[in-house]
């Protein structure tokens, strides 16, 4: 099967592929997260510091749409990340960023999986996580292996900027909330 998959897609088009996947998976948490939060804000919130809960409540109370926003603001990064890494693939001068982004939605994979074992219940995105992100990332990994696009001392290389991802997200969904406000007035 997956040699047939190989003979089907250029690595071109498994690239292209990852907008495709990372807006199916988050049009299921948009669909799912006002309501799952407003019925789960206890729960994610048990046993946490006061301070940290404090910090957390803007992200508890999003609504549907500035959850949109802000999703549409990582759409737009990880997009520019796919185009160049896409446009300049014979060369391979941007597939660094494009890794990062695809570490980073690898790993949500696992965050998704952590937090359903945890709440012991369907959280925003764990479907999708696993039966598209995982199968998409796994197959993009081994590509790029496979080609020899990239290696696996670039991929672990890129690792660590996975940790920018924080501040990116932060960033985001900062817009997501200061936009639909906006908007709303």
């Amino acid at each position: 099967m997956i040699a047939q998959l190989d003979s089907l897609l250029e690595l071109s088009a498994v690239i292209w592929l990852f907008p495709v996947v990372f807006m199916l998976h988050d049009l299921e948490e948009i669909i799912t997260v006002e309501t799952w939060l407003a019925t789960n804000k206890e729960r994610v919130t048990n046993g946490l510091p006061a301070g940290l809960v404090r910090f957390l409540e803007p992200s508890l109370k999003m609504t549907t749409a500035q959850f949109a926003a802000a999703v549409t603001c990582l759409f737009v990064i990880l997009s520019v990340a796919t185009l160049l890494a896409a446009v300049t693939l014979p060369a391979g001068t941007y597939l660094p960023v494009f890794l990062v982004c695809l570490h980073v939605l690898f790993l949500n994979v696992f965050s998704h999986l952590g937090h359903t074992l945890q709440f012991r219940c369907y959280t925003p995105g764990v479907v999708t996580a696993v039966l598209v992100v995982l199968p998409y990332a796994l197959y993009a990994y081994y590509r790029l292996l496979a080609s020899g696009a990239v290696t696996w001392g670039t991929l672990f290389a890129t690792l660590p900027y996975v940790l920018f991802i924080g501040p990116v997200l932060f960033a985001a969904h900062w817009i997501g909330q200061k936009a639909v406000r906006s908007a709303g007035r």
